[in-house]
């Protein structure tokens, strides 16, 4: 069974901890976690039996696969700690958001096999949408296994680096459009009377619900609109509202905003 080791045990480094455990994917007894903050340690320890340490680089001396699991800000530091204990045969998988192949190769060096992905916070219920794009090092049989680990808590899809900006827009950022639109659909239902936990938990289920819709049953979103709207009812007037007050363009315009600055911060 390989070995990993990650560096990092923030709120998505736990969401994927966990999601590869709880698959069996790997084994607690195989897994490695570093961090500065002991806290974080004793909570990874405690949840999942993995084994701890504030040494990065004692962390990555054995490891098969390390997950660097940590701010863009910070990547490159922690890079250069590691670098020494990193060969040609461990797989590098950066969730660094606006971190380059180029960049990451520019530190660990080119030869090195790097796997570079977007998850987003949904991976923290098991629901995680993931982007992975492999440099020219890493196997087809390495890459089967890197979508393994991140398909244990969501779905995963290997795309060309180049569309990571667009993932995220689409994905990686996206839940935060989600929470404000759920939230805007209770603040609607608690002025027209509905309690204010029981108008979260209504929404909340059918944006769930939708999106579950459109997945399983391989639909346009647009036909499944279609459905619910009949002639002369209540939801084509929602929907005409919505249009009128530019929801879509507002969306549209927003995750654009959102990639323009996944560019520019990756120029940086």
């Amino acid at each position: 069974m390989k070995k990993l080791a990650f560096i990092g045990a923030g709120n998505m480094g736990s969401a994927i901890l966990g999601g590869v455990i709880k698959a069996g994917v790997v084994s607690p007894e195989n897994v490695t976690v570093a961090d500065l903050y002991q806290p974080s340690l004793d909570r990874v320890k405690s949840e999942f039996g993995v084994n701890v340490t504030s040494d990065s680089s004692l962390a990555v001396k054995d490891a098969d696969i390390v997950i660097l699991a940590v701010k863009p800000n910070i990547i490159n530091g922690v890079m250069k700690d590691i670098r020494d204990s990193i060969d040609g045969q461990k797989l590098i998988v950066s969730i660094a958001a606006a971190t380059t192949i180029e960049s990451i190769e520019n530190v660990i060096g080119d030869d090195k096999k790097v796997v570079r992905v977007m998850p987003n916070t949904p991976a923290l219920v098991g629901e995680g949408m993931s982007a992975l794009s492999p440099n020219k090092n890493v196997t087809n049989d390495e890459m089967d296994f890197v979508v393994e680990l991140f398909e244990s808590f969501g779905k995963a899809e290997i795309v060309g680096e180049y569309l990571m900006d667009a993932v995220v827009g689409v994905s990686g950022s996206s839940p935060a459009y989600v929470f404000m639109f759920i939230e805007a659909m209770a603040d609607a239902a608690v002025q027209t009377g509905m309690p204010r936990a029981q108008a979260y938990k209504f929404a909340a289920q059918s944006v769930y619900g939708a999106a579950k819709m459109v997945l399983e049953t391989g639909k346009h979103p647009g036909e499944l609109k279609d459905m619910v709207c009949s002639p002369g009812g209540t939801t084509i007037v929602a929907v005409e509202t919505l249009e009128e007050h530019g929801l879509r363009n507002a969306v549209i315009k927003g995750q654009i905003a959102c990639v323009d600055k996944s560019i520019a911060m990756a120029k940086k």
